[in-house]
């Protein structure tokens, strides 16, 4: 039987995986529509990063993302303080 501690792990692994894998995918996309793109018609940075996530989505996710983090990393940090690490 799996622990509860190990099948967070997982979960965490597994959707971080998906994420980047999507993020990963999203970009190379943008990069072959700039290149398949006239010169005149080429979007400039903000535009691509923009469309892809918006900045406000970005900034929340970003919020969500670090509060996930500390709140699952809690206990180790608090058991690694108490031992003077």
């Amino acid at each position: 039987m799996i622990s509860i501690l190990a099948q967070e792990r997982l979960v965490g692994a597994t959707l971080g995986s998906a994420l980047t894998g999507f993020i990963v995918l999203e970009q190379r996309k943008r990069i072959h529509e700039s290149l398949a793109l006239p010169k005149s018609q080429s979007m400039d940075q903000s535009q691509v990063r923009d469309g892809m996530l918006g900045k406000q989505y970005r900034m929340e996710f970003a919020s969500l993302w670090n509060k996930a983090v500390d709140q699952t990393f809690e206990p180790a940090i608090e058991y690694l303080s108490s031992r003077k690490w």
